[in-house]
């Protein structure tokens, strides 16, 4: 699924570009509203998610205009700080189908995506796509490389999923095992290392780089 977020914050917006990349999903960020519009402009996308208050257009602004004057369907929820009535009741007037204050759970975020999915027939491709020959799909942990598709282990599928959501930056071997083992689970090196030399030969040892002293960096 393509979600477009536009988000000014830089931690708020990596926080939810990290989690819906995690989710799955297609994600564009864009940190001003004309940014934004010039990319619901030229491109479809399944979903937008809107901050009202951007720099240079207001997440309102960009929802007035592609409803009137590019007449666009896309569905849009709103988040916004603004504790207000009158902001709530603007978004509606000029065509949100949702409206989330912050702060809220991400959990809550999920469940109000999954109802837009629902009300608008969206399908929700959990595809990652690798390379132009190679895409990975999480929930049943298969690598498609074009002509056929190969089971991978639960946990290689944690790993490139990790990779998958941090790539171009070096990550360390701690940095896998706190955030896919539990504690009294963790492995040794030599099976990380096992792992990513299974992967490696599944997408390509070009995909995966080891960083001496330091890790891998997934590209």
């Amino acid at each position: 699924m393509k979600v477009l977020l536009l988000e000014d914050d830089n931690l708020l917006g990596d926080l939810l570009n990290d989690h819906l990349l995690d989710k799955g999903y297609n994600v564009t960020l864009c940190l001003n509203g004309q940014e934004a519009l010039e990319y619901l402009i030229d491109e479809k996308f399944d979903l937008a998610l809107l901050d009202l208050n951007t720099p240079i257009m207001s997440g309102l602004e960009v929802l007035k205009t592609i409803r009137e004057e590019y007449k666009s369907k896309t569905p849009v929820i709103i988040l916004t700080a603004y504790q207000d009535t009158k902001h709530l009741k603007e978004s509606f007037e000029n065509g949100v189908d949702d409206y989330i204050k912050k702060p809220f759970d991400l959990e809550e975020l999920d469940q109000r995506i999954l109802k837009l999915c629902r009300q608008f027939s969206i399908e929700q491709n959990t595809d990652i796509k690798i390379s132009d020959n190679i895409s990975f799909d999480p929930e049943s942990c298969k690598i498609n490389l074009g002509y056929r598709n190969i089971n991978i282990a639960q946990k290689e599928r944690d790993i490139l999923k990790y990779f998958c959501t941090h790539k171009n930056r070096v990550i360390s071997s701690e940095e896998l095992l706190q955030n896919i083992w539990a504690y009294d689970d963790m492995p040794t090196d030599a099976t990380i290392r096992v792992y990513i030399k299974n992967l490696r030969e599944i997408i390509g040892k070009d995909k995966i780089s080891t960083i001496r002293g330091i890790g891998y960096k997934f590209e």
